[in-house]
């Protein structure tokens, strides 16, 4: 039957456009099949002590190691990418290695042990319950690292993991899986299946608890999903992150980090710079800096080792971009530098791209672009610049680059986003072992996916209370009803 009814889709090589293998979709059935062996198998996962599966992980940790490189290049010819793709595998074990540190002793905070405020005579005593089979579904951008960020907590707090990597970068899931069949204990309750959206649907009917990246459209319909069979989600959507430079930045500072921030990874990155607001006194030097600057970088279609952008990863990525683009010039908006698609070799690329006279009535200052742009919006007061700011549906990231901190941090405490970066952007990762945080708006829904307690996400709490004094009586119960005492 699942012969029968197989499918394929097409994978493309972002670098020269070209089908290089066709995927086989996973069925439902066999969806369902892998669910039922992860859901058996987590038992045994879940029975073992935080130190058991520590060690566990610890070993798997030494199997990355040992494919740390062709994780990485699987990631690069996956994403199209460079820098950051090739150190997957390192930033893989950096994931896994946090977590052999911090798991057991965050797990152990969350423990309670001792008697009730209320009722001085129980003993309340908790008990850490995981989820007992989580799906997790990633996206085309940085695709094992985002999949990885929630399957390995997942695991070290005791839940089965089933994995749906994007159908556009499924290449990493080869030497991923490669180092998880290594250890035996840790293949019995990680595992994946393939397919695109309807394989997504597919997972969220087999599991307890589902974590998706992706865009917003398609998290509503995980959420519903989700909603339906009254799981969890967690969803991380995406955003419209806006920079904010004042009057007394630095303009080296300013241009430099906007530009890295706005079109690393050719900007698809979802706490990418993706707004600008420059204050009217500076805004035509730092716009001439930051074109200087833009048409500098190069693009790593020669080498994608080399270069410092690379091609689109999905290539409909780039008639996204170029909507946003042709509305905005519809709208009056001028493109400095960059702004149109270059197809070389088969690649979709676009160098990045600033444009001023842009206003909040044009696409690109209100959905999110995915591309290499740098719109920059000039304002008059830092309340001005706090409302553009604000002015949004998203509330992921933002960054404030201004004289120094003390002028900053005010205005970041005004801005709403989960995270706000201070004289920088692009410091998401510096979160990571840290602190959690929650999206605001259409950016995400549920717990933090960052910071030591992001494991708490997968744990259910039980209570367990004895009674050590005199149990209640109902036949002598008639002052239950009267806190004061009285007949």
């Amino acid at each position: 039957m699942a012969d029968i009814e197989a499918r394929t889709l097409g994978v493309r090589d972002p670098r020269t456009g070209e089908i290089e293998f066709n995927l086989r979709v996973d069925s439902p059935e066999e969806v369902a099949a892998k669910a039922r062996r992860l859901r058996e198998n987590q038992k045994a996962w879940a029975a073992l002590s935080i130190a058991d599966r520590v060690g566990v992980m610890r070993r798997w940790l030494g199997e990355v190691a040992k494919r740390a490189q062709a994780l990485g290049e699987a990631d690069g010819v996956d994403t199209g990418g460079c820098h950051t793709s090739y150190i997957q595998g390192y930033i893989t074990m950096g994931n896994i290695g946090g977590w052999v540190e911090d798991a057991e002793a965050v797990l152990e905070r969350a423990l309670v042990s001792g008697p009730s405020k209320a009722m001085p005579d129980v003993e309340v005593r908790s008990q850490l319950v995981p989820y007992a089979l989580v799906g997790v579904i990633s996206p085309w951008n940085a695709p094992m690292m985002l999949a990885l960020l929630d399957a390995v907590p997942a695991l070290f707090a005791g839940s089965a993991v089933l994995l749906k990597p994007s159908e556009i970068t499924p290449r990493f899931i080869k030497p991923l899986f490669e180092s998880v069949a290594a250890v035996p204990e840790l293949a019995a309750v990680f595992d994946y299946v393939m397919g695109d959206g309807k394989t997504g649907h597919d997972v969220t009917q087999q599991v307890d608890l589902v974590c998706f990246t992706g865009s917003v459209p398609t998290g509503r319909k995980v959420a519903i999903s989700c909603a339906e069979r009254l799981i969890p989600c967690f969803l991380e959507l995406g955003g419209k992150d806006p920079a904010i430079i004042t009057r007394n930045a630095d303009l080296d500072r300013a241009t430099t980090s906007v530009l890295r921030g706005a079109v690393y990874a050719t900007g698809q990155v979802c706490y990418s710079v993706e707004r600008i607001y420059v204050h009217e006194s500076i805004h035509d030097a730092f716009v001439k800096m930051l074109v200087e600057k833009a048409e500098k970088v190069r693009l790593n279609s020669d080498n994608p080792k080399a270069g410092h952008i690379g091609p689109y990863t999905f290539a409909p990525q780039a008639e996204i971009v170029e909507r946003h683009l042709a509305d905005a010039v519809e709208k009056g908006a001028k493109i400095l530098t960059g702004g149109k698609t270059e197809n070389i070799g088969g690649g979709l690329y676009m160098r990045p791209t600033v444009l001023t006279d842009v206003n909040h009535d044009m696409i690109i200052m209100r959905d999110e672009t995915f591309g290499p742009m740098m719109p920059v919006m000039r304002y008059r007061t830092i309340d001005e610049a706090v409302d553009l700011a604000n002015d949004t549906v998203f509330g992921l990231t933002a960054s404030v680059i201004a004289r120094d901190e003390e002028e900053a941090t005010p205005i970041a405490e005004r801005i709403n986003a989960g995270a706000v970066f201070i004289q920088d952007t692009f410091l998401t990762f510096g979160k990571a072992r840290t602190i959690g945080t929650h999206s605001f708006g259409f950016s995400g829904l549920g717990g933090s996916r960052t910071g030591p307690d992001s494991i708490l996400r997968f744990i259910r709490r039980k209570a367990l209370m004895t009674q050590h004094g005199k149990v209640a009586d109902i036949q002598d119960d008639h002052h239950l009803g009267n806190p004061q005492g009285g007949e």
